[in-house]
């Protein structure tokens, strides 16, 4: 039997900086449920189901709407395992109960800024640009060229080339949301590599990184101001 498209929300339980972050509650609700929430509202996926550990984590994703067929085994379970070993095993595990998708998407469960229309618009750019996959990224709000290092208690410029460079001449790089991506599953399943990313750029003011306290606070006030200008889109 051949699905569509699948969303696979990646939720270890056992966050030591942050206790229970996956399910911690963010402006009124458990977190990881915003990413449920988009994934469905976005009525794209055939499967919308969240991979853990946790038996907590497993009953409030059901209470949200996504489905929770099977846990994460011993490996994908410890502090090792990557994301690209979570998702491979989930295709893995569809794929011995006969389902294969075409599109999969990875959302984070702890990014509220995910909207189902970003998960559309996402998804028409990668369809448009037959593309391997789409990155949510984010410009670095100060150009890395410009770093500095430490040596011996002296501190130099990583790049001395760029010493005497304006900000506004270098070029812009990006980085990774930590949010959302589309991929196609052959990338896991078959060692396929990608040979065409496209990027989704996002606004500084709708990322934040959440490793710790003042993250989380940073996070929520974030939200709220994205809610109150109704930029969900």
């Amino acid at each position: 039997m051949e699905k569509n498209r699948i969303a696979i929300i990646t939720a270890r339980g056992g966050s030591k900086r942050i206790p229970k972050k996956n399910i911690r509650d963010f402006c009124g609700k458990p977190i990881i449920a915003y990413s449920i929430e988009a994934a469905i509202e976005s009525d794209l996926f055939d499967e919308i189901m969240v991979s853990t550990d946790s038996e907590e984590i497993a009953d409030i994703a059901r209470k949200y709407g996504a489905s929770v067929p099977f846990m994460r085994n011993e490996f994908t379970s410890g502090d090792f395992a990557t994301t690209d070993d979570v998702l491979k095993e989930v295709l893995l595990e569809y794929q011995k109960r006969g389902i294969i998708f075409s599109q999969m998407a990875c959302i984070y469960p702890t990014a509220p800024f995910v909207t189902a229309q970003k998960i559309k618009d996402s998804l028409k750019i990668m369809d448009e640009m037959k593309a391997d996959a789409v990155y949510f990224v984010v410009k670095f709000s100060f150009p890395p060229q410009r770093a500095f290092v430490i040596n011996n208690g002296i501190l130099e410029y990583k790049y001395p080339e760029y010493e005497f460079t304006r900000s506004q001449d270098l070029e812009a790089i990006y980085h990774d949301c930590g949010q959302f991506y589309w991929m196609k599953p052959e990338h896991y399943l078959d060692g396929i590599p990608e040979k065409v990313r496209i990027p989704y750029i996002v606004s500084e003011m709708e990322v934040q990184d959440i490793d710790n306290e003042t993250d989380w606070e940073l996070a929520e006030l974030k939200y709220i101001n994205m809610m109150k200008h109704k930029k969900i889109y």
